[in-house]
Formats: C-alpha cells, structure tokens, sequence
C-alpha cells in the first residue's frame, strides 16, 4: 500500500505531458496479466484526469481528448500482450503462483463469463476490476478469435476510460470551486460553524454530567 500511494504522489507531482505518458504507462501494465495486481492505474488515471480541469484557462478539451486517446490506447495494448500471453501459454496459467495467491477466484469467474459471453465478456469485463486484469490472458487461453477480441477490448478501453476521466475532470472542476470559495470570507465562515459545533458538543457535556450527578445524589442521601 505504501509503494502505491508513493506511486501516485509521484503522478500527480510530474507536468502534464510526463503525466499523460507515465498514466498511459500505468494502465497498460495495469492490463497486462499479474501486474493489475500491482500497478494502481486506475487511481492513476483518476489522477491524471483531474489536471484536464485544473490549467489556467479551467477545462482543456484537447487535454482531456489527449489524455483519453492515450489511456485507450495504452489499455488495448495492454490487452493485446495480455492475449498473447494466453495464446502462448493456455490454461497452466492458472496454475502459476501469481494467479493462485491474488486470482484464482477470478479466473474461474472470468473463465465462465467468456464462456457464456464471447466477446461481450471481453467488453463488459472492462469495468471488474479483478476481471479486467485476468480476462485477455484468459480469452486468449479460451481461444477467442483475436478479431473478435481487438474490438471488444478496443470499446471496452475507450468507454470505460471515457468515464473515469470525466469523473476525474469534474472533480478537479469542484476542487477547484471549493478553493476558490475558501477565501478570507469562506475561512470566518468555517470557523464560525467549528466553533458553533464546539459550544454545542460542550453545553450537551455538561448536561449530560448533571444529570449524571443527579441520578447519584438520592443514593448517597438514603446511606
């Protein structure tokens, strides 16, 4: 836990075009089997995605395309090892020493979904966390075309990506609201209502403790 949270103040300290590039960097490995175990893309991204909000003109749009054509890129790539990988070495995957300490659970579970679904479990599998990291090694060990599987992973990378930067740009947006109405004026008004808070929790104390000494008082009068 430690190395992720270092990791990600490491993202959000680097300039833009750094970001962009180390996120993308991220959400590959991310999507390569054994390193989502490993690699906080996800957080990452949500990083990232909030600096498309957070320039001096307010919102980029052509911050916010860069950074999603990136991630979508960088995810069907990640995909695509992850395929490969399954192609080459087919179901003893499962028993490799990664899978059975983080997801064997998730194996079997994506396993069965490929089964049911095809290439929309390819698609769909995007957005489980666990799934997302197993699934291509496993669509290509269950041996789905890799034409079926390119343009599932494809949408599936360029949807969920889509989303996880907006809710990354509208955080920065509020983040930004946020500071700019805590200003000298914001700041009495916090303080006005910490110390409102303050003499409520004291005045319940105090009536607390003399009902606590009344309850005591006819005990001590009968002995």
């Amino acid at each position: 836990m430690a190395l992720v949270s270092d990791v990600l103040e490491w993202l959000a300290a680097l300039p833009q075009p750094a970001l962009v590039g180390a996120t993308g960097g991220l959400i590959l490995l991310e999507c390569t089997i054994g390193l989502g175990f490993i690699a906080p893309g996800e957080a990452g991204l949500l990083v990232a995605s909030t600096t498309v909000s957070a320039g001096p003109g307010g919102f980029s749009l052509t911050r916010f395309l860069i950074l999603w054509g990136v991630v979508t890129v960088a995810a069907a790539c990640g995909d695509s090892i992850g395929y490969a990988i399954g192609r080459r070495f087919g179901p003893s995957l499962r028993e490799t020493k990664l899978i059975q300490k983080y997801g064997a659970e998730g194996w079997d579970k994506t396993t069965g979904i490929l089964r049911k679904r095809g290439a929309w479990a390819v698609f769909f599998g995007r957005w489980l966390p666990v799934v997302r990291t197993l699934m291509p090694a496993a669509a290509g060990t269950a041996g789905l075309p890799y034409r079926k599987f390119l343009p599932a992973a494809m949408l599936g990378a360029a949807s969920w990506s889509l989303v996880h930067i907006s809710i990354g740009a509208a955080l920065g947006e509020a983040a930004k609201q946020i500071e700019k109405y805590l200003n000298t004026g914001g700041l009495i008004v916090v303080a006005g209502l910490v110390l409102a808070l303050f003499l409520v929790w004291t005045i319940r104390k105090r009536k607390k403790a003399k009902a606590a000494a009344a309850e005591k008082k006819p005990v001590t009068e009968s002995a």
